[in-house]
């Protein structure tokens, strides 16, 4: 029997990196304003080269079965065929966070 399970590429921002992140759920969650991700599927490398961010986002989320994302930390979702890489860059200095805050009271 064929695999019928989606595949999703999460793509979000957290302390000032980009995380992309396969998984196989995906749904608004119980907590407000947050997306949950959950199932998530790792490469499994067939070769000795291995991706040091690969490496640091599956210590990190070792013991984890889903976790909340802020939605407005999500940059992107996609359903996909294939899976790709998972890793974590850098953000450039032009990108800055979101939401700003809207009132700055005067001194």
């Amino acid at each position: 029997m064929a695999d019928n399970k989606h595949l999703f590429r999460v793509q979000f921002v957290s302390n000032g990196e980009r995380y992309e992140l396969y998984v196989r759920e995906v749904s608004q969650g119980s907590l407000f304003g947050f997306i949950e991700i959950g199932d998530f599927v790792w490469d499994t490398h067939t070769s000795l080269v291995l991706d040091p961010s690969h490496e640091k986002l599956k210590s990190e989320f070792a013991d984890v079965t889903s976790t909340y994302v802020p939605m407005h930390s999500v940059l992107r979702i996609d359903e996909v065929k294939k899976q790709g890489t998972a890793k974590i860059s850098q953000l450039s200095d032009k990108v800055t966070a979101f939401p700003s805050p809207i009132y700055t009271p005067k001194s």
